[in-house]
């Protein structure tokens, strides 16, 4: 395969991801955890490197995903205690991830763990850094791990579909059921944590909260229905991925910005096309209730 068709692949696996992952939040109006815990799981990268000081490895995904529980624990915490949700969150990533840069910058620091690396990644780097698979050949690591972290979050999603479903538009039916409504949460905070983290070293904490927030809300403007929602969302994380990828081949600029662009784009076009919500819908219905 090609140095271009991996990159390619690569992203399309984060958009596949994030994508799925990213309607349940849309859903559950948690959008905001998506930048809160793609921004803190820094200081968990940071702090396994610092016990272990290597920068590949299990540890740093276990590090990694600790410290995106531990966001979503403290931001409940804060909450239950008559801090507002959305200050909660502000206040626990911001002080999580400035921990972060600071041991950056006083510990760690160097080319391969940097802020502007851990902000917005380098794609262009995942084809060089390849591991030997049975069967497989060689494949690029960051390719190998997004697509173990999808085949998981896919296996998730389908076992408890019918609980996410419930817990998502209703969590007071949920819990009327006997359906474990916490536990839940945090299975799907663990889901968010470790998709995030799976993408972090690759694309970027901009991207990655990119992916995970803007083609779920693209989704919800086309559909009612949560299993079309995730798969229009998974399609357009895709989609974005590629057309990022040849504006930044066509503009030379940072491939990862530009497919955090392309979503934009995407949610652009569904704002003002989608047949139910979109401005154009709307507008056409209007002027046809006026005339009659």
């Amino acid at each position: 395969m090609s140095y271009a068709m991996w990159i390619l692949l690569t992203a399309s696996l984060v958009g596949l991801s994030c994508g799925i992952v990213g309607a349940l939040l849309i859903l559950r109006r948690m959008a905001m955890m998506a930048d809160a815990i793609s921004h803190s799981v820094l200081l968990g990268i940071v702090v396994a490197y610092l016990i272990t000081r290597e920068l590949s490895g299990i540890h740093m995904l276990i590090g990694a995903v600790i410290a995106g529980l531990l966001t979503a624990v403290l931001v409940q915490w804060f909450h239950s205690r008559g801090v507002q949700k959305d200050a909660s969150i502000g206040v626990v990533f911001t002080t999580m991830f400035a921990i972060g840069v600071v041991l950056i910058a006083t510990k760690v620091g160097n080319a391969h763990l940097d802020t502007k690396h851990a902000l917005m990644g380098e794609i262009t780097f995942i084809p060089w850094e390849k591991v030997q698979v049975p069967w497989l050949g060689e494949i690029p690591q960051a390719t190998l791990t997004l697509s173990a972290v999808l085949l998981l979050v896919v296996f998730i999603i389908l076992i408890f579909y019918k609980e996410w479903k419930i817990t998502s538009f209703d969590p007071a039916l949920a819990a009327s059921l006997g359906i474990p409504v916490v536990l839940m949460h945090y299975i799907f905070m663990s889901m968010v944590s470790l998709t995030t983290v799976a993408a972090f070293d690759a694309v970027g904490a901009i991207m990655v909260v990119a992916m995970l927030i803007t083609p779920a809300a693209s989704a919800y403007l086309w559909t009612d229905r949560l299993s079309i929602m995730m798969m229009l969302s998974a399609l357009f994380g895709v989609v974005s991925a590629i057309m990022g990828y040849y504006i930044a081949v066509w503009l030379d600029t940072s491939i990862s910005g530009s497919m955090a662009f392309a979503t934009g784009l995407v949610f652009l076009l569904s704002f003002l096309f989608s047949p139910k919500h979109g401005l154009a819908s709307r507008l056409h219905y209007r002027s046809a209730a006026a005339d009659s």
